[in-house]
């Protein structure tokens, strides 16, 4: 059993030390394999990398060394400034559609909690033989007011960013 193991990695050093050639054939096809064809042009591949679990002093660690990290990308010094009247038209823009969208989503909100109040006042269909299916509807609804809900706060915490932004 152990010489079948012993063969077995020889066979397997001997498979990853196998030449790998490039065939091109009559119509341009590239064709590469490890079985000498005619024509065919043996091709020299860098090692195999491997990593290991030994520490960063590279004991006996086949793997490069690792590159330092690239520069971090330069930020620019000096902004482009908008001058005061622009920046004042685009926070008031900023509020107006900030404003539209929670009051549509206010109406939202109130239209889902009403749906939530009439989904729990009845039972449609089979749902009064299959009482999970009641849950699973009431639920579905609580999920629509809770979004609606999360929403109209992010909402009134983006005005109230907008609102203290200096002028």
């Amino acid at each position: 059993m152990k010489l079948l193991a012993v063969c077995l990695m020889l066979a397997a050093g001997i498979a990853q030390a196998a030449t790998v050639y490039r065939y091109v054939d009559a119509n341009g096809n590239v064709t590469f394999t490890n079985v000498p064809l005619k024509g065919a042009q043996p091709m020299k591949l860098p090692g195999l990398s491997s990593y290991s679990n030994r520490n960063a002093e590279g004991q006996g660690s086949s793997a490069p060394a690792p590159q330092p990290a690239a520069p971090a990308p330069r930020v620019p010094t000096a902004y482009p400034s908008v001058d005061p009247s622009t920046q004042r038209q685009r926070d008031g823009s900023r509020q107006q559609i900030l404003q539209q969208e929670l009051a549509n989503e206010q109406k939202a909100l109130e239209a889902a909690q009403k749906a939530l109040a009439e989904g729990r006042a009845t039972r449609n269909g089979d749902e009064t033989r299959n009482y999970q299916k009641y849950l699973d509807r009431v639920q579905r609804l609580q999920d629509a007011v809770t979004d609606r809900q999360k929403n109209v706060e992010a909402l009134q915490r983006e005005l109230g960013q907008a609102q203290a932004a200096p002028k």
